[in-house]
Order: structure tokens, then sequence, then C-alpha cells
């Protein structure tokens, strides 16, 4: 393309239009995290919400860690609950327990003080960032935006945090139908719109975290989240690209398919081949070394990753990510062992 910006050739974007290119790209979730000496340093002087509020900070450690591993894509420090305080919950993150909702949807009733985000203004503090780790970025890569999808923010909004079995989430999308779609639009449109304004703000790309609907089969995926997944996706993708990313049932993988998504995301629980062709191959893939293989050594990445690529077999539009996040215990170089072996194919 002339005149095009060079991310857009990168292979990271090559893969994403299912283009040859002479490397297969790879970037990790999770990628500035608890596992850096460098992002450790920096969270020993903020708590991680002061942290995700700091533009200047956010781009340090995201440009750090893009520096440090040699991923081909940089991927937004931020985190997927941000979103909901301005929708009217308290958001507090605690040392151990992870983020809480103090104000949690219990009832249908409770729907009365969760309020549609209308404007992303609430918001600039993240688009702020973006703007500061694109400026900072290698003009190269691509810098990945990303959101929780409806039903993983619906299931933090009504369980208040983590959750084992989910069950206060699917009482209520069982009991009251009207009102948990009334909830799931609200979080759909509200989402839609925070992905278009980090997309203006200079991502090129943006990723949907449906993090916990694993926890669904696929009738209850299908009726109950399918539609408003496919919403987002269908308002975002004129704006840019859309990795859809699920994570715990691989039997879902053709309902999300369907539900949209230029790239389909999945993690370790099915062969990637298995994967790409339940999924079609018109679509790219992203995925999906088991986190745990980098609590090995460099030798037995080496090998999990070419057995990962002799999967693909060299097939056009296949992205080495893990099938979740980079686990806190992971040590640095065998991250960058795992880019490198990517790298060296």
């Amino acid at each position: 393309m002339p005149n095009a910006p060079a991310w857009q050739n990168s292979p990271m974007m090559r893969a994403v239009r299912r283009e040859p290119d002479e490397r297969v790209p790879v970037w990790l979730m999770r990628q500035a995290g608890r596992y850096m000496a460098e992002y450790a340093a920096v969270r020993q002087q903020t708590s991680f919400i002061d942290l995700c509020r700091s533009p200047e900070l956010c781009a340090e450690v995201m440009l750090t860690a893009v520096d440090r591993l040699g991923v081909d894509a940089a991927i937004l420090f931020s985190d997927l609950l941000l979103i909901l305080e301005p929708m009217g919950l308290r958001l507090e993150y605690t040392p151990g327990d992870g983020p809480v909702l103090h104000n949690p949807i219990a009832e249908p009733a409770d729907l009365d003080r969760f309020s549609e985000l209308q404007s992303p203004d609430p918001l600039d503090y993240v688009f702020e960032a973006v703007r500061q780790t694109r400026a900072g970025l290698d003009e190269r890569l691509p810098l990945i935006g990303f959101a929780g999808a409806p039903f993983t923010l619906a299931a933090y909004a009504i369980e208040g945090g983590s959750s084992r079995n989910y069950g206060r989430v699917k009482r209520l999308m069982r009991l009251d139908e009207g009102a948990w779609n009334e909830l799931m639009s609200r979080l759909a449109r509200s989402i839609a719109r925070y992905l278009i304004a980090q997309l203006d703000a200079g991502v090129q790309l943006v990723q949907l975290f449906d993090s916990w609907v694993g926890c669904l089969g696929v009738e209850d995926y299908r009726r109950y989240v399918m539609p408003h997944t496919r919403a987002v996706i269908d308002a975002v993708a004129p704006h840019g690209p859309v990795i859809h990313f699920a994570t715990g049932n691989p039997a879902l993988l053709p309902a999300m398919a369907e539900a949209g998504g230029e790239v389909i995301g999945v993690d370790w629980r099915v062969p990637i081949d298995e994967a790409w062709s339940i999924v079609g191959h018109d679509r790219a893939v992203q995925g999906n070394l088991d986190p745990t293989v980098l609590l090995t050594d460099p030798p037995t990445i080496r090998r999990e990753v070419r057995a990962l690529l002799d999967r693909t077999a060299g097939r056009p539009g296949h992205i080495v990510n893990l099938g979740h996040g980079v686990l806190p215990q992971t040590p640095v170089e065998n991250a960058i062992a795992l880019v490198e072996a990517v790298h060296a194919g």
C-alpha cells in the first residue's frame, strides 16, 4: 500500500488479513505484568488502580515490555473493569483478592443504578494512554486495544468479583431474561463506544476478552450471550479489526465464530489446527500455548513452539500467543525464549 503507515504491513496485521509473510507474529496476553522486574519496580511506587489511571506509567510499562520481549505487537496497559466505574459500580483492587465491586447488581431492580456509558469521556485517561503508548512505539508495530466482552463484564458486575460457579450470574440470567437482556444490551453498546474510542485514539485493532464465558454450555451461550457479543463486534468492525477471544470451553468455538471477529483467539484446551477447522479457514486464529509451558525451560519451550507451528503448517493467518495470560511466576527469560522460538520458525 503506497503511503500506508509502517504497521499496516507488519507481520501482525498481515496475519490478521491472512496474508502470507516470512514470519509468524507473536505477542502475549499480560505481556507487561508481575513476572517482570521492571513492572514490579513501578508497582512498588503505586497501586494498580493508580497505575491504570496514569497514562505515562501505562505507556512506560508496556513500552518496556515490548522492548524486552521483542514481540510483534503491543497491547494497551489497562484493565477490563475500568469501564464499570463510570457506569455506576464502585471498584476496588484488594491485595490478594483481586478486583471487588462493592455495589454489585444483585437483583433486577439494581439496574436502576447501572447507567449505560453514553460517552467514553470519563475514560479519557485510557485514551491518553493509547496516545502516549502509540507515540513511543516503533512505527512498525501495531498497538492493540481491548475491552471485556458483555458476558464477562456482566458476570463481574453481578458476582461482585471472582467466582467458582457463577451461580449469581446464572440465576439472574435464567430467572429474569428481560432484565438480563437489558443489562447485556447496555454493556454491549457501552463496550462498542469504548472500543471505537480506543481505535480513534490510535490503536490499530482491538481484542474482546470473554474470559469467563467458558462456564456456559452451548445453548446458554447462543441464547443469552451470542446476540450481545455479535452486537459489539458488528458495531466495532467498520472501525478496525476485532480479535474475539474466549477461554474455558472449546465447544463454544462454532458459536463464537458466528458472533464474529476477524481473528478468533483460542485457549490451550483444543489443538490449534482443530480450532481453525472449526471456526473456518476464512478467519485468522490466535493462540494457543498453555501458559504453564513458560514455567519449564528454553529447550521445552522450543519443542512446544515447534509442535504448535507444525500444526498450522504455515497457513497464513496464525498469530502465536498463549492460551491465556502470562503467569506471575514465569521467568522473563522463558517469555523471551518463546518469542525467539517463534521468530526462528
